[in-house]
């Protein structure tokens, strides 16, 4: 019975939408920006075990052997993947789209040359609408720019602060 209470079992992960914490079958959402993936804590006295499953592209990475600020480190530089990836599928996106403009005003052209009202007041229509859609993906490719550069920047600034903590105690020691 002393085990069990000393047993606690929080199961977070995080995917490009935001944190989803389970604790003892609730479910809590959040848009935290980063998480360790499992945690596991079975006695104060005991070491904790940490792993990442497999969820929405995370790849599997056992933290039980790591410190606290390595797997936040790997965590934070998962997401900045994980971002860096669907940028790029938005950036093709917005590139197909392009084209798809570029054709239909090509079309346009010729449809104007031909001297074909109908198939000009059609593809004016159409023109409108993937004009509409491209300025839509151009807004998700600037928020996507604006969450990738945000991660990178928390990565960096964890860092730095690591870095700054580890010389303020070595300073403290001479």
């Amino acid at each position: 019975m002393a085990e069990d209470t000393n047993k606690k079992l929080v199961h977070i992960t995080y995917g490009l939408g935001g944190t989803v914490m389970k604790r003892s079958g609730k479910f809590f959402a959040s848009s935290v920006v980063a998480a360790v993936a499992a945690v596991s804590i079975v006695s104060s006295a005991s070491a904790s075990t940490v792993s990442v499953s497999n969820i929405s592209g995370v790849t599997p990475i056992n933290f039980s052997s790591m410190d606290i600020e390595i797997a936040l480190m790997m965590v934070q530089q998962e997401r900045t993947k994980l971002l860096d990836a669907q940028l790029q599928m938005q950036i093709q996106e917005v590139q197909k789209r392009n084209q798809q403009i570029a054709d239909l005003n090509s079309q346009l052209q010729i449809a104007q040359q031909n001297g074909d009202e109908a198939a000009v007041q059609k593809l004016k229509g159409q023109i409108d609408a993937a004009s509409n859609s491209q300025q839509m993906d151009m807004l998700r490719l600037q928020s996507m720019s604006n969450k990738r550069n945000e991660a990178f920047d928390i990565m960096t600034n964890f860092v730095k602060k690591m870095q700054d903590s580890r010389s303020s105690i070595i300073g403290n020691m001479r």
